[in-house]
């Protein structure tokens, strides 16, 4: 299963990034997340359904100082998940 999202709110300058990462580490996914030009946070993630489920709901939960006001979701063709390695961070300096 791969999923694709965007978490909408205070999600930028409070270290969600590094939350999204340790959270789906944790849970052996693969895939990344990134910070978008508009404000929000894109993630991109596979792996097994009880594993996603699970990090869903640390996406609207967030970490200490976030405010998530929507999370969108779009689940994308297995395909799409093929080339995703180990879980990143994408555009972290």
């Amino acid at each position: 299963m791969v999923l694709h999202f965007i978490v909408r709110g205070r999600v930028q300058g409070v270290g969600f990034r590094w939350f999204v990462h340790r959270e789906a580490s944790e849970l052996e996914l693969r895939g990344w997340v990134r910070n978008t030009e508009d404000g929000e946070v894109e993630v991109v993630v596979t792996g097994d359904e009880a594993a996603l489920t699970e990090l869903r709901a640390s996406l609207k939960r967030g970490p200490r100082g976030s405010r998530v006001d929507k999370v969108i979701e779009h689940t994308l063709v297995e395909s799409e998940g093929a080339d995703l390695k180990a879980f990143k961070i994408e555009g972290a300096w």
